[in-house]
């Protein structure tokens, strides 16, 4: 599962703003599929389908009540399943947008409005969706994601959320609550597992990708060699198929992990411009590869480090 929060722009993903040029983006696909007779799925939200832009429109933009200028008006954010979560959302394209609504709807949303320590649940967010089924600069066979506009404010134009802010759960001062990302990426994943009954390789969660980016040397080789020793599973569609695969075997296979992995997402959020580093779930890809040479890399400078403690002087 991949994550994040669109970084402002001077064009589309300008949040100082009208709504509207992220909205007509949010549309651009569907003309080139109605021209080819492909299904399209409009704009929603938490409780109606097929919602029209202009409608999705006015109501972000007059959602704005004691924001200054400058400050952002909403907030864009991008969930994109990996091949393997995608299969197992269903087999057709609607299939796969139904399910993607009701992930939408019953997990990503709930657990956003909950971690803004503020008692909030789904209803109290403004939020419109839109399914894109294509990527072009993708090679995947599946390419499902969803377009999230969110208000800066909550249902009702009272609140200010910022899901950028770095307060996590501030009990004192001016700003009360905050937003622990962290938390959203690991309940999120976790909400989908369950949802789906996805069984979600090691390789493949948030732990292991945030240990591989931020984690101790040593972290990273006690997961890696943890997941050498966990049963692989492959989905496709209702098929399950576990392989047993030994540690040399995996030594032998090179690495493949998704170039999401090497982005960097910076953004704005109007009233913070600190940031922090880590704004994403990195999805590791279907084939949950191991790379060899990282490992036996870490393992040299384990080594290294205990060779230097048994130096006496």
């Amino acid at each position: 599962m991949h994550i994040d929060f669109a970084p402002p722009s001077g064009g589309t993903y300008n949040n100082a703003g009208s709504s509207r040029q992220l909205a007509s983006y949010m549309e651009h696909e569907d003309l080139e599929r109605m021209e080819k007779g492909i299904y399209t799925d409009g704009f929603f939200n938490l409780s109606d389908d097929n919602i029209y832009k202009s409608k999705v429109i006015k109501d972000i933009d007059s959602n704005i009540g004691q924001l200054l200028k400058t400050d952002a008006k909403f907030f864009a954010i991008h969930v994109s399943p990996s091949e393997s979560e995608l299969r197992a959302m269903g087999n057709t394209e609607q299939e796969k947008a139904k399910a993607m609504k009701r992930y939408i709807r019953e997990v990503f949303i709930p657990e956003y409005a909950k971690n803004f320590n503020k008692g909030l649940s789904e209803a109290d967010i403004k939020f419109y969706g839109k399914i894109h089924f294509d990527r072009s600069r993708s090679d995947n066979e599946l390419n499902m994601h969803c377009h999230l506009i969110v208000s800066r404010k909550d249902q009702t134009n009272k609140k200010k959320l910022s899901p950028l802010t770095n307060h996590k759960n501030t009990k004192n001062g001016v700003i009360k609550g905050g937003f622990d990302r962290v938390n959203l990426f690991q309940r999120a994943e976790q909400g989908f597992d369950k949802l789906f009954g996805y069984n979600r390789q090691l390789s493949e969660s948030f732990e292991y990708a945030n240990t591989r980016k931020n984690g101790s040397v040593s972290k990273q080789i006690e997961l890696q060699e943890q997941d050498l020793k966990e049963p692989k599973q492959y989905f496709t569609g209702e098929n399950k198929k576990e392989v047993f695969q030994s540690s040399e075997k995996e030594n032998m296979i090179p690495c493949n992990i998704d170039s999401k992995q090497n982005n960097k997402h910076a953004f704005n959020q109007g009233d913070n411009r600190s940031g922090d580093s880590l704004l994403s779930i990195f999805s590791l890809g279907d084939g949950n590869n191991y790379d060899a040479t990282l490992a036996e890399n870490l393992r040299a400078q384990k080594r290294k480090k205990k060779r230097k403690k048994g130096i006496r002087r």
